[in-house]
């Protein structure tokens, strides 16, 4: 985990954690239920909106790692694909050597 993502992380939930703190608050104020009841709801559009937002952002760093990912696994399939064709060629190279030498081997001791 980046330190990118444990900062988001952080983030979400210091503000997640200070609405709930300030929703607590407001129950035990001693206001009129109807005030109260009012706040409520309005910190609760507020805690949606923030909550949307991050949950934006944290979409959007998956979608990034993901890509990466990808990426990375492509890069990897290349190289371990190009690994595969230079070993088959050089099987194919000493498998020609080897008969070349028993056919040598095999004439001189006619």
């Amino acid at each position: 985990m980046s330190n990118q993502d444990r900062g988001s992380s952080f983030l979400a939930g210091l503000v997640i954690g200070g609405l709930i703190g300030a929703a607590i608050g407001l129950l035990l104020a001693p206001q009129a239920g109807e005030d109260t009841r009012e706040k409520l709801r309005e910190r609760g559009i507020e805690l949606r909106g923030r909550a949307d937002e991050i949950a934006d952002r944290a979409r959007g760093s998956a979608e990034e790692l993901v890509a990466r990912g990808r990426d990375v696994v492509d890069e990897r399939a290349a190289a371990l694909r190009e690994a595969y064709e230079q070993g088959k060629a050089a099987a194919t190279r000493a498998t020609a050597e080897l008969q070349a030498r028993f056919q040598e081997s095999k004439t001189k001791a006619s």
